[in-house]
């Protein structure tokens, strides 16, 4: 894909399955300077107490609410990989929200005068959202990893990992879509380290002359 014009921000997105390791290297590249849109961070911003997502979602799935009225992640998540009609419920509750709220904040980069959007979205090719970006970003780390990671880091038993993994889709349709691969399959070191090389590499591309670290 190629640069946006320079009126506008060049978009990077960001995908990978569960567990990937897609977080470290959106932070990375906030470090770098480049403003980020996190769907994950949107998908939990919509279901907030008082929010029309979960009043829909308290409907189709029971239980899910804790005694305080918040949203009991874990119980909406069990229910909800549990089968793809029941993903399929969720996602049309929460997508058509997270898709405005991530038109906003587009809209406001570019007010801003953002250079490099970073757009963290783990259902970037699913959703078929890959024509909004420059270039696609796939962080590609072992299943077998990615469930060790999912239980160690979030609590998760094997079987839920195991599950929440196959929900998506796999990974050849994954490295398809990519323009770009980062493998996450060593140390934190390493995949930081790709992470500078893919930036300095696009800032190249992108902003010749910026210097080594860009700033929105």
């Amino acid at each position: 894909m190629s640069p946006s014009s320079s009126a506008k921000p060049f978009i990077i997105g960001l995908t990978g399955g569960i567990g990937s390791g897609k977080s470290t290297v959106a932070a990375r590249l906030v470090e770098r300077g480049c403003f980020l849109i996190d769907a994950d961070n949107i998908a939990r911003e919509i279901v907030e107490p008082g929010q029309p997502a979960l009043a829909e979602l308290a409907e189709k799935f029971q239980g899910i609410l804790n005694a305080d009225g918040t949203l009991n992640r874990a119980e909406l998540a069990r229910q909800a990989f549990a089968t793809p009609e029941a993903t399929a419920a969720l996602n049309a509750v929460t997508h058509p929200r997270i898709r405005a709220r991530t038109d906003e904040l587009f809209q406001q980069a570019e007010r801003e005068g953002a250079r490099v959007v970073v757009y963290d979205m783990p259902l970037l090719i699913e959703n078929g959202e890959t024509h909004r970006v420059d270039h696609v970003l796939v962080v590609d780390t072992p299943d077998d990893l990615r469930v060790e990671r999912l239980v160690q880091h979030r609590g998760l038993d094997e079987e839920d990992a195991r599950r929440r993994i196959a929900a998506q889709i796999g990974r050849a349709e994954r490295l398809a879509a990519a323009d770009t691969v980062l493998s996450n399959a060593g140390s934190k070191d390493a995949l930081l380290g790709g992470v500078d090389k893919f930036f300095d590499d696009i800032l190249a591309r992108t902003h010749p002359g910026a210097g080594t670290d860009h700033r929105t």
